[in-house]
């Protein structure tokens, strides 16, 4: 009995620090002082509708986990193909980096990439509000009607990139 309510204690503590699958995580504004869009101005994730969206939410010291992944994303053109975006938000408190270091390459990028959405979380917003994980490459598909379709913080394995790419396919 003891071992029972450990474990489900347990669970109940992990589900507290991700998403969840099948549900629309709640509405969550970033602005101001707290970060926001690159481009200026707020970002709500009520921007994350009617497409089919990749949020890359990432401490830029990880900005490389997941590299081979957002290649491979790139090489598939899901844009010509359907109702596709993608998001890059970047947990600027989780760096010893300035924050003008990061403001300007993410500047550059926005130029590189004018089809990807940056923003800037200054505060951990989505740490917070969504419990996503901190100091991490967190990665989380949106269906359309902006609900969770997958979330992996860490490494993306091979298998977690062919479950992505389907899964985009699947809601495209």
């Amino acid at each position: 009995m003891k071992i029972k309510l450990t474990l489900a204690a347990l669970l109940t503590t992990l589900n507290l620090y991700t998403l969840t699958i099948g549900e629309a995580p709640k509405n969550v504004t970033i602005e101001g002082e707290k970060g926001g869009l690159v481009t200026g101005g707020a970002w709500n994730s009520n921007m994350l509708k009617n497409k089919v969206f990749v949020m890359f939410y990432v401490d830029p010291d990880e900005k490389d986990v997941n590299e081979d992944f957002s290649q491979a994303l790139k090489k598939k053109h899901y844009r010509e193909k359907g109702a596709f975006g993608s998001i890059a938000i970047v947990n600027m408190a989780a760096t010893w980096k300035p924050n003008f270091a990061i403001e300007a390459i993410l500047k550059g990028k926005q130029k590189e990439f004018p089809k990807t959405i940056y923003v800037k979380d200054k505060d951990k917003t989505l740490v917070k509000e969504w419990k996503i994980a901190d100091d991490a490459s967190n990665i989380v598909i949106f269906s359309k009607d902006g609900k969770v379709l997958f979330y992996k913080s860490g490494k993306m394995s091979a298998d977690d990139t062919q479950k992505a790419f389907q899964i985009i396919e699947e809601n495209i």
